[in-house]
């Protein structure tokens, strides 16, 4: 039975991938400062270890007593308007962390390394859809950060030879089917629990930040990517890496777009409930479109998403959010 290590493990991504490899019948330990993370999401099964990713002490300890076999690396601050007011703070947390990471693998002789990148790190994009040999031209610090880290996975590997996959999500979204994982963000920021909870009235309205983009609809287009698929495409990315491939970087998305007026007609569909909208003008550094080209992911992994439809993926979420705000 191999041992995985889960940095970040009790946040929204980290503790879907625990249950994963659980089902997977890997030994799985959680190490989690719960900063945004919560205790009650690390599933049973899971070894849990309260500590900070920065301290490398600790970090020998759990590679070397465990014979940790592969890390994987979700936590992060991930907030991008955040990062802009507290850009230190972001390159403390996310570039420390992964840099102390880094030297604590190469210590302890660990062969694996599983990054949880962005989209963030091609900011404005040429084209889409985006493909992974696309320009690097973060627009903040929060891309920046992943864009950094990026770097240092490929000098630090070549130099010390572990092999690793960074995976560039795209909009994470929905809930694992038996409604016991989801998402929790205080404050929230993301479009489909925002428009959730106008649904439920925890909030009297949703707002559309600008109505008249290059779209069918003028509406912003996002690329809504399964936090299960998630999952399932980290999974195949560790078995390539134990196969014996090389290290690689790969897009998850859905591989097509949907607009913000999509995403609200579409909680309407599932909720059966009217939810107020409210047209707000553009935000700053919004682009238009930003859709993936997984083709890669597809071709060299077999990675297919589960949840390719828009409704799909809301019905896990309002499963959830119902439960979670006991409606």
């Amino acid at each position: 039975m191999k041992t995985s290590l889960i940095c970040g493990g009790a946040g929204y991504i980290g503790s879907h991938m625990v249950r994963s490899l659980l089902d997977k019948g890997e030994r799985v330990i959680v190490l989690d400062n719960l900063s945004t993370g919560r205790r009650d999401f690390v599933p049973a099964g899971a070894l849990f270890i309260h500590g900070d990713i920065r301290d490398g002490e600790l970090l020998d300890r759990v590679l070397t007593e465990n014979d940790v076999n592969a890390v994987f690396l979700f936590a992060s601050l991930i907030k991008v308007g955040e990062s802009v007011s507290l850009p230190l703070a972001y390159y403390e947390n996310n570039l420390v962390g992964a840099l102390r990471v880094m030297e604590s693998i190469v210590r302890c002789g660990t062969p694996h390394f599983i990054f949880s990148s962005s989209a963030a790190v091609y900011g404005e994009p040429v084209a889409v859809p985006i493909t992974e040999d696309m320009p690097l031209r973060p627009t903040n610090p929060y891309g920046e950060t992943k864009l950094a880290i990026e770097q240092m996975l490929r000098w630090a590997s070549e130099a010390h030879g572990f092999t690793y996959g960074a995976l560039r999500y795209f909009n994470a979204c929905g809930a694992i089917e038996d409604a016991t994982l989801g998402e929790v963000q205080e404050p929230e920021t993301h479009l489909i629990p925002l428009v959730l909870d106008a649904a439920m009235g925890v909030n009297e309205s949703i707002s559309v930040f600008g109505d008249d983009y290059d779209t069918p609809d003028g509406t912003c287009v996002r690329d809504y990517v399964h936090v299960v698929d998630l999952a399932l495409a980290h999974l195949l990315t560790l078995d390539a890496l134990r196969s014996g491939g090389g290290s690689k970087i790969y897009n998850l998305g859905n591989g097509r777009g949907f607009s913000v007026k999509e995403v609200i007609e579409a909680c309407r569909s599932v909720t059966g409930l009217p939810i107020k909208t409210v047209y707000a003008p553009r935000r700053a550094g919004d682009p238009a479109r930003l859709v993936a080209s997984s083709d890669r992911a597809k071709v060299e992994l077999g990675w297919t998403p589960r949840y390719q439809s828009l409704e799909s993926i809301v019905e896990t979420a309002w499963r959830w959010h119902s439960k979670r705000r006991g409606g």
